[in-house]
């Protein structure tokens, strides 16, 4: 969509589904896509074409996301049950070596960097919905979260807050979990967990996204249809 234009342009059309998408903070006009046989596409709008494919991941790409500072650093995560870091600079198109493999023991369904880049946060449905949290600057595994969402749990992908503290995930209970990472002179020494719990969210909720510039401001969505927003008393 161009804001200026208040149009939007179909910039390319794909045979297959798109499961992931991804704007490079640096390049806005490149366009990083996910496809549902591993396949990483950069399409490049300034020449309107794709620009190159890597053969990225075994099985369909979930999630995709750059460092925060390092523009040049990739994650994903993969229903082949991997999440990777790589370095978009010397990826080769077929079989690209990444600069870290995370293997998992069930589908990733998302990596997203802390707002620092400092830890690196992954989702699994190992046991039912695993969250684990890894620090980059050794990517030795912190304690781990588990939320419980079962058979649901491709919906469910934990994010991060405002800061390297705090992240959200739903679980199938009707509640958000708040999972409070402790961090010392070492790297990461704990995961902690509350609720946030509503009388008016009875079904556990799927998608989150937490307000860019309004501290505080969480929203939230469940598969009735149904928008929640969350307002801390401090924002």
């Amino acid at each position: 969509m161009d804001f200026e234009k208040e149009n939007f342009n179909m910039v390319h059309l794909w045979d297959s589904p798109v499961y992931s998408l991804c704007q490079s903070q640096n390049r806005v006009r490149c366009l990083y896509f996910g496809d549902e046989n591993g396949g990483l596409t950069l399409f490049d709008e300034r020449v309107g074409k794709v620009s190159t494919t890597w053969d990225a991941h075994d099985e369909r790409i979930n999630s995709i996301e750059f460092h925060p500072e390092k523009t040049h650093m990739l994650a994903t995560s993969s229903t082949d049950q991997t999440a990777c870091i790589w370095d978009v600079r010397s990826m080769k198109t077929k079989e690209p070596d990444s600069l870290k493999v995370f293997e998992l023991h069930g589908r990733a369904q998302s990596a997203y960097f802390s707002p620092s880049g400092r830890m690196l946060a992954i989702t699994s449905s190992c046991l039912g919905g695993t969250v684990r949290v890894f620090s980059m600057g050794d990517f030795e595994m912190s304690h781990e979260h588990n939320n419980q969402t079962g058979s649901w749990f491709d919906t469910f992908k934990v994010i991060w807050g405002w800061n390297d503290t705090e992240l959200y995930v739903g679980n199938m209970r009707g509640a958000i979990d708040i999972i409070s990472v402790d961090v010392n002179d070492s790297g990461i020494s704990a995961l902690n967990s509350t609720c946030l719990r509503s009388e008016y969210m009875s079904s556990g909720p799927c998608q989150l996204s937490a307000h860019p510039y309004k501290v505080g401001h969480l929203a939230c969505a469940n598969s009735y249809g149904k928008v929640f927003l969350w307002t801390s008393a401090r924002a």
